[in-house]
C-alpha cells in the first residue's frame, strides 16, 4: 500500500460541515448523507467536505482534536513516553494535510496546528527508526506495532521488510546446510 492509498482511506473519515445550501438526504452506496440545511452542522466524509468547500458550498469545522492546546498535550506526552501513544485519529497526518491544504481559512491557528502535527510525526518516526534499529540489532523474529498509524507503518514498512529479508538471507547462508556432509578422518 502506498501513501496515496492511505490518503484515499483517510478521505472516508467523517468531518462536520456547515452547508450554505438546502438538499434532501443523499443516498450513496457508502451510506446516507444529509439532509443539508443552511447553517446546520452535518457529518460527511472528508472527500465530500473538500469537494463542497472547493465549490464554496460549505464551511468546514475542524475535528475536536485539531486544537493547539490538545495537540500540544499529545505532542508532549508522545515525547515523554518510550512507546507509541494513541493518536487522536488513525489518520491524523492525512486529515491535517488535507484539511489545511483545502480549508485552512476555516481552521483557527492553522500554522501552529501544522507545526504541532509535524512535530508529532517527526517524534514518532524517530521512535520508529530507533525501534527498527533495535529490532534488527537484536535479531528479533516479530515486533509489536501498537498505536502506529497506517501511514507510519507504510513509511517504514518497505525498509523494514527489506532489512528483514537481508537478515534472513545472511542467517541462512551462515548456518551449515544439512546436505553438506562432514568429513571424517
Amino acid at each position: 500500500m502506498d501513501a496515496a492509498e492511505v490518503e484515499f482511506l483517510a478521505e472516508k473519515e467523517l468531518v462536520t460541515i456547515i452547508p450554505n445550501f438546502s438538499l434532501d438526504k443523499i443516498y450513496l452506496i457508502g451510506g446516507d448523507l444529509g439532509p443539508f440545511n443552511p447553517g446546520l452542522p452535518v457529518e460527511v466524509p472528508l472527500w465530500l467536505a473538500i469537494n463542497l468547500k472547493q465549490r464554496q458550498k460549505c464551511r468546514l469545522l475542524p475535528p475536536e482534536w485539531m486544537d493547539v492546546e490538545k495537540l500540544e498535550k499529545i505532542r508532549d506526552h508522545e515525547r515523554k513516553e518510550e512507546t507509541f501513544t494513541r493518536m487522536p485519529s488513525p489518520y491524523y497526518m492525512e486529515l491535517t494535510k488535507l484539511l489545511l491544504n483545502h480549508a485552512s481559512d476555516n481552521i483557527p491557528k492553522a500554522d501552529e496546528i501544522r507545526t504541532l502535527v509535524k512535530d508529532m510525526w517527526d517524534t514518532r518516526i524517530a521512535k520508529l527508526r530507533v525501534s527498527a534499529d533495535s529490532f534488527v540489532r537484536q535479531q528479533e523474529a516479530h515486533a509489536k506495532l501498537d498505536n502506529l498509524t497506517l501511514m507510519e507503518i507504510n513509511t517504514s514498512g518497505t525498509f523494514l521488510t527489506q532489512a528483514l529479508n537481508h537478515m534472513y538471507k545472511l542467517r541462512t547462508n551462515l548456518q551449515p546446510s544439512e546436505s553438506t556432509q562432514s568429513q571424517d578422518f
